[in-house]
């Protein structure tokens, strides 16, 4: 069954329910029979992804009679923009790999099809946290989830025994310990703050319970400057502040030898963070370990996102059944997830019993820790829901813009977030989306 919408300029039709409820349905119309060959498109950034499908083809593919072609492409909002633009000509590839974050946005602007009815049974292989990203919070299936960036803290361990710190399980914690480093090596800083990543900062926001953007009837409602991502402005802003933490950037040269020398002794990251770590700093390999993100609340396990895309199938598509059963196959089968681990270097979305023995081993910067993957599997089943809206560009940008002052100056973060509400609601209402207040 294929879904349109009928009117992607309103506010109804951004919200996911909206989208279904104001569409029509024209069955059979573009899509293929159970049977027969089909050639597919697949738009993809992530390394390897063509060898991947390549297993597909001579596989799973090759006796459905599917074929999958991946071609490479650059990823974020330039993807974003390219699909949209590819859209309206209605030359769109047949997939395309989707950062959850963007999904609203391409449903809106009508490029995804609903493929609920095709893979909605996999819903199991994911946490839920997960799978509202790919839903919308909705009935309908706007892709299927690939991999997942889950909060995790890594600390130097050699550093935190040499200075008596205790690995922090609750952020009041976490802020007594980098007090405690501060007044123990007053050169060295427990981590930093940065403001050039905003996916980082939203990932906390997560965890503290955030909702940025919702729909109510036939408008948004923005929630940028919840009491719940006001917290989590506060409280990083008071140890900038306080000055027990940097306030520097990451990813730049400074980062990297702050990192590699022990300046900075720990790194709110992703799962994906022993890459990062292997390139900023290769010297201390080894003297790393990965804990549990701290927690609000004692003895919960709640961890936000940091990154993550998914596949999704384009209403261009002229076979949506094809596609989906390669989407489904590509991140729930386990011979495929074991080559999404090898070839592309992610962290499948999919639960740990999926994966088969492709996370048996840890990291190689992290050989000490064998159970890395392990832990890592518990603390994303405690993934936050994560709720996005059309603009997220917008509002990271202005994140980027306000808090690189408000870190820099070491002054108040509440003002930089009430700036980034302020900007995220005047573009939805400069697009015409109605917007609740």
């Amino acid at each position: 069954m294929k879904y349109r919408t009928v009117a992607v300029t309103t506010a109804a039709a951004l919200a996911a329910t909206a989208l279904l409820s104001g569409c029509g349905s024209d069955d059979g119309e573009d899509e293929p029979a159970s049977s027969g060959p089909a050639s597919l498109t697949y738009w993809a950034w992530a390394p390897g992804l063509d060898k991947v499908a390549d297993i597909w083809n001579k596989g799973p593919g090759k006796e459905a009679g599917i074929t999958v072609t991946v071609k490479k492409q650059a990823s974020g909002d330039d993807l974003v923009t390219k699909i949209i633009t590819a859209a309206k000509a209605h030359k769109a590839p047949d997939l395309v790999q989707a950062e959850y974050q963007a999904l609203p946005t391409l449903v809106s602007n009508d490029v995804l099809a609903d493929i609920s009815e095709e893979a909605g049974d996999a819903k199991g292989d994911f946490a839920d946290g997960i799978w509202q990203q790919a839903t919308l919070g909705s009935d309908a299936l706007y892709a299927l989830p690939q991999d997942s960036g889950p909060l995790m803290f890594y600390y130097r361990q050699d550093l935190f025994e040499q200075y008596g710190l205790k690995v922090p399980t609750t952020w009041d914690e976490f802020a007594g310990t980098a007090r405690a480093l501060k007044k123990k090596a007053p050169d060295k800083d427990l981590t930093t703050f940065s403001s050039n990543d905003s996916g980082l900062f939203a990932g906390l926001a997560q965890q503290a319970g955030a909702q940025w953007w919702t729909t109510g009837g036939d408008k948004w409602k923005v929630a940028i400057d919840d009491p719940a991502t006001q917290k989590v402005a506060d409280f990083w802003g008071g140890l900038v502040k306080e000055g027990v933490i940097d306030n520097q950037p990451m990813y730049t040269p400074a980062w990297n030898k702050a990192l590699n020398t022990g300046k900075q002794v720990a790194w709110v990251s992703a799962v994906w963070a022993p890459g990062t770590l292997t390139t900023a700093a290769p010297d201390t390999k080894g003297k790393w370990a990965m804990a549990p993100l701290p927690q609000w609340n004692a003895g919960e396990n709640v961890t936000g996102s940091w990154g993550g895309s998914s596949t999704a199938v384009t209403n261009d598509s002229k076979n949506k059944k094809a596609a989906a059963t390669f989407a489904k196959w590509l991140n729930t089968d386990p011979a495929a997830l074991a080559a999404l681990v090898k070839e592309s270097g992610i962290y499948p979305a999919a639960t740990a019993a999926q994966t088969g023995g492709a996370l048996s081993e840890a990291p190689d910067y992290f050989s000490d820790q064998p159970a890395f993957y392990t832990e890592a599997a518990k603390i994303a089943r405690g993934t936050a829901p994560a709720a996005w809206g059309p603009n997220v560009n917008v509002a990271y940008s202005a994140f980027k813009d306000n808090f690189a002052a408000a870190a820099k100056n070491r002054s108040d973060f509440g003002t930089a977030l009430t700036a980034m509400q302020d900007a995220t609601v005047a573009d939805l209402k400069k697009q015409g989306f109605g917007v609740s207040e």
